[in-house]
């Protein structure tokens, strides 16, 4: 895909800059399933013994995630971390991802994380900074402008 003029200029973000992103978002994530938890747990009665339960509960909470991060992506193309750290993912063609090129994206991060990380170091090796997430949704993460 040829990438947009509005966002051809743009350098692609640095893994440090990606992590310290991530790092940002996890505290918004782990404060959001906190309180996502709730709910179930009280109607679980406080512990959930039957294993259905608890892969429902699990799924649940995935899902939570990926309405958080989709929902950034969709709208905008940033996360909180990401606006922290002035980084956006834009589809290759310089558009903002969908709900289904988010969807890919996720999927291929926690696959890009169960790797062992090996996804994301991918970037350090890779002549156009993408991760393995990146690659698979047809997206980069691009470093934006300073504001004045």
């Amino acid at each position: 895909m040829q990438k947009n003029s509005d966002t051809n200029y743009l350098p692609d973000a640095s893994l440090l800059r990606r992590l310290m992103a991530i790092l940002y978002d996890s505290l918004v994530i782990i404060a959001l399933l906190m309180l996502a938890a709730i709910p179930p747990v009280m109607l679980a009665g406080g512990s959930m013994p039957n294993t259905g339960l608890r892969i429902a509960f699990q799924a649940y909470l995935l899902v939570v995630m990926f309405v958080f991060f989709g929902w950034f992506w969709v709208h905008g193309g940033q996360t909180i971390g990401m606006r922290a750290w002035r980084l956006r993912v834009v589809r290759l063609d310089g558009g903002s991802p969908g709900w289904r090129t988010s969807g890919v994206r996720f999927l291929g991060a926690w696959l890009s994380f169960l790797a062992l990380g090996l996804g994301y170091a991918w970037a350090l090796v890779d002549r156009e900074r993408r991760t393995w997430h990146d690659r698979m949704s047809d997206t980069r993460v691009v470093l934006l402008p300073k504001q004045k």
